[in-house]
């Protein structure tokens, strides 16, 4: 049977809260997933975001006031502020950065958001925090869009361009290019719905009960309601609404009125594992080294060499990222009497801190430590340590961290970018230097930090609650002993933390060439994640949208 041609667009922009700015999963998604694009669109592929950066320069931009220069012209005239470079990740794309501050002022707002109602049905009454910061960015990605658009439709008059807006942040973008570029084809891609965060962050059972859940009712209830609207509004205005999992899609027509048009999972770019087995075993001794090294100098004694390093990281959901139940399952580990060999466990989320802790600093720089520290478990100084759930519930489990307990515990509550104080490496330069990774997720519309896990060759621990989960367990594969998928329910915390402390004693007393044989799997199950495998549902989405637009 004859395979059907798919549309492809001739530009694609795109835009995100996250274009080199890392303060999320979304920023994984693009900044792994641009290399695949740049090699077949080139340099006609253009990911616009914020420009904050006016002190700091972004670590991950590299201005080119040559790139674009004609366009950037014509941008300044017409009162955008704008800068043109490449994102500094691999493909290096174009990157556009866009200063929003301009249109956050309450009567541009104002407009915007009477634009929003009348054409929409967008309520922005009952905004508050972040919400007016989103709309101004939204709408000055368009102004970039639609300038773009004209710049490049004076010689290409009949280019067929995709804008594809990531998250509600994005939306006001997508409303003003609905309203100003008819011919261009709008994808929608939402990561996680705000209510569905909200009424899983809130203690409310999310999955047993979704069919009895109405979004609206939601968010007045939990007080998002502008968000909801906004993202309940670009849902159903856009060529195509997509989302990253088939868990997440139930969600969205449940809560959000919209079936989803297509799923668009994550995929990975393994360009950042180390490609030789040399280079790996290079960076997992590093790795491990400064990892004991911190943790040495926190407790103020050896670890065992054949401790086990055990951990969870991403962003700072104690619920929703199962972080409380990984400190509970390894409360539960402590109490085990076949657990023989010393168990650390780190959990890698940013807090609220001031920096790294200073007599940290001091006794990493010395040979000899005659005791450990206050707070032997924190790596960095938080603002409200008795307000800290890990802090509290470290405290609460009696983690005390003596040289006796089989089970330690290290918080790291900094994001790990190459210069937080105390290990001064990136994220990834230190996760290749751990044995197993725990992610019992709640809410987790897809999961990139156990995809991470495995592309580094690490054994992990997810849930079914997680698109990540549900995705290994719908492979076909037989050789995923890699990761261990466990069954969670809105009823069954107590036991999701015993299975996982059971877990975790079982890969503890595994033999050498049994850990190995996880080890691999682990890593040939994540190269069927690769972006070359998945990128066949972007061109799907594209095609979907400029079948909207009759080209």
């Amino acid at each position: 049977m004859a395979k059907k041609k798919l549309l492809s667009p001739d530009y694609i922009f795109e835009t995100s809260w996250e274009v080199c700015n890392k303060v999320g999963g979304i920023y994984t998604v693009l900044s792994t997933r641009a290399k695949t694009l740049q090699d077949e669109h080139l340099d006609k592929l253009f990911f616009i975001g914020p420009d904050f950066w006016k002190e700091n320069e972004s670590p991950f931009f590299k201005e080119d006031k040559k790139l674009l220069k004609d366009w950037k012209e014509k941008a300044i005239s017409m009162g955008l502020s704008v800068r043109v470079g490449r994102w500094i990740i691999p493909g290096s794309p174009i990157a556009i950065l866009v200063d929003f501050k301009p249109f956050q002022n309450s009567e541009i707002l104002n407009q915007v958001y009477y634009s929003a109602w009348e054409h929409f049905r967008v309520d922005s009454m009952l905004a508050y925090g972040d919400y007016d910061e989103a709309a101004a960015f939204g709408i000055a990605a368009g102004k970039v869009m639609e300038s773009l658009y004209n710049y490049i439709i004076k010689v290409e008059k009949k280019a067929k361009v995709v804008a594809h807006f990531n998250e509600w942040m994005t939306a006001f973008g997508l409303f003003y290019i609905k309203r100003k570029l008819p011919k261009v084809a709008t994808i929608f891609t939402t990561h996680a719905t705000t209510i569905g965060r909200s009424i899983a962050g809130n203690g409310k059972p999310l999955y047993d009960h979704l069919s009895a859940y109405n979004g609206d009712q939601m968010a007045r209830e939990l007080n998002v309601v502008s968000k909801h609207s906004v993202e309940k509004a670009v849902a159903h205005y856009c060529d195509a609404f997509t989302t990253v999992s088939d868990i997440t899609a139930k969600e969205c027509e449940q809560l959000l009125d919209r079936k989803v048009d297509l799923v668009i999972p994550n995929g990975f770019e393994n360009g950042f594992v180390p490609s030789t087995e040399v280079a790996f075993e290079k960076k997992r001794k590093q790795a491990r080294k400064i990892l004991t090294s911190v943790t040495e100098k926190l407790i103020g004694y050896k670890v065992s060499k054949d401790a086990v390093f055990v951990g969870t990281c991403g962003r700072y959901e104690y619920k929703n990222k199962g972080i409380d139940v990984f400190i509970d399952s390894l409360n539960c580990l402590a109490k085990k009497d076949k657990l023989e060999r010393e168990v650390i466990g780190f959990v890698c989320v940013p807090a609220y801190i001031k920096g790294p802790r200073l007599d940290l600093q001091d006794v990493l720089k010395q040979k000899n430590q005659t005791s450990g520290l206050p707070f032997n478990f924190l790596t960095h100084e938080l603002y409200e340590p008795y307000n800290d759930n890990v802090s509290n519930a470290i405290r609460w489990f009696g983690l005390e961290n003596k040289p006796e307990d089989k089970v330690k515990i290290v918080f790291i509550p900094s994001y790990l970018n190459g210069n937080d104080g105390i290990f001064n490496k990136d994220y990834y330069d230190l996760l290749i230097g751990f044995d197993l990774t725990i992610y019992p997720s709640y809410y987790e519309p897809w999961g990139y930090t156990p995809l991470e896990s495995i592309a580094f060759s690490i054994p992990t621990i997810t849930t079914n609650l997680s698109g990540f989960g549900q995705w290994v367990n719908a492979e076909k594969d037989e050789k995923k002993s890699g990761v261990y998928v466990i069954s969670r329910t809105d009823y069954n915390y107590h036991e999701v933390k015993e299975q996982i402390a059971n877990t975790i004693l079982e890969f503890v007393n595994l033999q050498e060439n049994e850990v190995e044989m996880k080890r691999n799997s682990a890593k040939s199950l994540s190269l069927q994640a690769l972006w070359q495998n998945f990128i066949s549902y972007y061109k799907e989405a594209y095609h979907f949208a400029l079948m909207k637009k009759k080209f």
